[in-house]
């Protein structure tokens, strides 16, 4: 019986290509480049799984190419906001994801992002290896201490929860979070957090607001500019999540206007590409989308991606399954 064939839009970990290629008839992505629409449109047509990324636009203009032989979408990330589930599931394609296996990692760097931004961490190494450190002095490159604040996320899913484990255990802070779909009080008060009924009570009340919630058109844009306004003076917008949670144009004014002390940003709207003002301030830390990058981690997602295809192709459920 003849493998199914899968395509894949990137390069993944050696050992994730290497795996799948026992198990599937795969093309790999060999010079890892961006693959445009038509590429992916070609892929659908002649494949049996296509295997895009988060940074993929699988959009309804994708996959509605006529004559795909495509079964199964199996993306590598957590997000699926690249993906239009309405148009995939018209098409009569399964999609699947890779929850759970980044989960530390992108608390990691959410809590990295913090840190960094608040003790002015990145800044202070480019003052070094700059040579414009003149030594030790009282009143140099002071921060905003961050043990014993107060931090609110916005969303409680799995890695949210994770960075208050490591916000309240770690640091003693104060957890505030809201969500549509609250844990158990009992798996609240195991990580010190406090319920709000609205958004904009965690916004008043936090030293730090982290961004945990899904992307797509119910939070595009949720933290514009008057939500931006409702923060605590002083205190620092974080996100790990999607970039277009946030209105860039409206975080950009509020820091020039000093309307909030910094911000500590992983992803971006229309990532790769960043605001050149954003790149000029001091007070923000901007990585290239690192939540879930470590080997670990990347290797898991991938294989994670690799169950799911082959229980699917076995007559299964795949155990991530969107649609």
């Amino acid at each position: 019986m003849s493998k199914p064939k899968v395509i894949v839009s990137r390069r993944w970990p050696e050992e994730v290509e290497r795996h799948m290629s026992d198990v599937f008839d795969v093309q790999l992505n060999e010079d890892d480049h961006i693959m445009s629409a038509e590429e992916m449109k070609a892929a659908l047509k002649s494949a049996d799984a296509f295997c895009p990324t988060v940074t993929d636009a699988v959009n309804a203009d994708v996959l509605g190419v006529e004559g795909a032989t495509v079964k199964i979408i199996g993306s590598n990330g957590v997000g699926f906001n690249h993906i239009d589930l309405d148009a995939a599931k018209a098409a009569g394609l399964c999609v699947t994801n890779t929850p759970e296996v980044l989960t530390d990692c992108t608390a990691d760097i959410a809590m990295t992002l913090l840190l960094t931004v608040a003790r002015r961490t990145g800044e202070g190494e480019r003052h070094v290896r700059a040579g414009e450190w003149v030594g030790w002095r009282p009143t140099h490159m002071m921060g905003t201490k961050v043990t014993g604040k107060t931090i609110g996320l916005i969303g409680f899913g799995r890695i949210a929860r994770a960075m208050a484990q490591r916000a309240h255990h770690g640091f003693g802070m104060k957890v505030l979070f809201h969500d549509p779909y609250p844990p158990s009080d009992e798996d609240a008060k195991a990580l010190g957090a406090e319920a709000c009924d609205s958004i904009d009570d965690v916004l008043a009340r936090s030293d730090f607001v982290s961004i945990h919630c899904p992307g797509g058109k119910e939070t595009y844009h949720l933290m514009n500019a008057e939500m931006i306004g409702k923060m605590k003076p002083g205190a620092f917008l974080i996100n790990s999540a999607r970039g277009d949670v946030i209105d860039p144009d409206a975080l950009i004014a509020a820091l020039k206007a000093g309307t909030i002390a910094g911000a500590g940003l992983d992803v971006f709207e229309g990532e790769p590409k960043v605001p050149e003002a954003l790149i000029a301030m001091e007070n923000v830390v901007l990585l290239p989308h690192l939540g879930s990058a470590s080997l670990e981690t990347r290797v898991a997602m991938g294989m994670r991606v690799v169950d799911n295809l082959t229980a699917f192709f076995d007559d299964k459920e795949p155990q991530d399954k969107l649609v």
